[in-house]
């Protein structure tokens, strides 16, 4: 039997892959210390997400309690399944644009240190892995920006003639821009991740995701988008629009729709690969878009704020095209669309309350 190795598996994606392949019969190894809570609070603990998978997948879902910057421990734990393990998953991060500013070093050694210790274990210790590191589109920093956008009702948008119209593809340069810290320690770990690829012939993938949202997403202030809306519009809590006039735009992308993606990689791996992946046209919204659908859903009016000063280098309006991993990966397609999203959100946090 293959073991599947998972960081941050109680989280958003890493729950989800738990899920995905256990149901395919693997032995799953999960690593995950609720650093979550540490940079959000409790509210964002992934402890409620930890004990659910324990007690559906019993012992076909091993928990360890591990920090990944800790090169003894995660040696010791790949030592232990050697070569067994046919793929590693590493959703683990510090995930925030302002919790980085607050403590450049736990960013830093979180995403780009820990991502080293993690592949230099796959490579001592079972080298033949598929490696499927979850990046960001935040390596491309504010250039996109920098594109012509045009203000509409309720949204940012491009021009149907642009390149960029589809969405934004991997040609697009990662230098000379403002990443925020938590963009340049993703960028640290992206080219590591691709320099194993490349320099040691392994079979590494960064997928630079657009927003990654879904039902086990544990929403918080400061990281979480979708999720934290629904949370606040179903609780009253007031939310916080900064800048851009509510009218910023991102694609949104399943997190079975993403693992879906993993699963195509693992089946048939290349080596050194980056990958945009997000809801594309095919998933997107603004602000405001985003807050008429939560408030239909809800039947409630969501509390919020506005602030002109936005997020320093957040983006304006941000589509993935994934079309090089489409031309990759023709079998894999969208499940969930915008729509079908926020409902599994909304029946997950009404069915949380209902169960606590």
């Amino acid at each position: 039997m293959a073991i599947v190795l998972i960081t941050g598996s109680a989280g958003l994606i890493g729950s989800e892959s738990v899920h995905f392949f256990a149901r395919l019969g693997h032995q799953i190894v999960g690593i995950d210390n609720d650093l979550r809570s540490f940079f959000f609070g409790a509210s964002a603990s992934t402890v409620w997400n930890r004990d659910r998978l324990q007690e559906t997948y019993g012992e076909q879902y091993r928990h360890h309690n591990i920090d990944i910057r800790n090169q003894e421990q995660i040696e010791g734990l790949f030592q232990e399944y050697g070569s067994d393990i046919a793929l590693i998953i590493h959703t683990a991060a510090q995930p925030s644009h302002d919790w980085a500013a607050s403590d450049p070093h736990t960013d830093f050694t979180v995403n780009a240190n820990g991502t080293l210790v993690l592949l230099e274990a796959t490579r001592k210790f079972c080298p033949d892995a598929v490696f499927i590191f979850t990046s960001t589109n935040k390596v491309y920093g504010d250039t996109p920006n920098f594109l012509p956008l045009q203000e509409l009702e309720t949204r940012w948008e491009i021009a149907a003639d642009h390149p960029f119209f589809i969405g934004i593809d991997e040609s697009m340069s990662i230098d000379n821009s403002k990443h925020s810290l938590f963009g340049a320690s993703k960028v640290a770990a992206d080219i590591l991740v691709q320099e194993y690829g490349k320099y040691f012939d392994m079979k590494c993938a960064s997928f630079r995701g657009g927003c990654l949202t879904g039902p086990a997403h544990s929403g918080a202030k400061l990281h979480g988008f979708l999720a934290y809306l629904m949370k606040c519009t179903l609780t009253g809590e007031s939310y916080t629009i900064f800048g851009y006039r509510g009218k910023q735009v991102r694609d949104n992308i399943h997190s079975y729709d993403l693992v879906n993606a993993f699963y195509h990689f693992y089946q048939h791996p290349r080596r050194g690969e980056v990958y945009n992946i997000g809801g594309s046209r095919h998933s997107n919204c603004s602000m405001l878009e985003a807050i008429a659908i939560c408030e239909e859903l809800s039947g409630k009016k969501l509390q919020y704020s506005y602030t002109e000063d936005n997020r320093s280098g957040d983006h304006i309006w941000y589509i993935s095209d994934v079309g090089k991993f489409q031309s990759h990966y023709p079998e894999w397609q969208y499940k969930y669309n915008l729509r079908d999203i926020l409902v599994d959100i909304y029946q997950a946090q009404v069915s949380r309350v209902v169960e606590s």
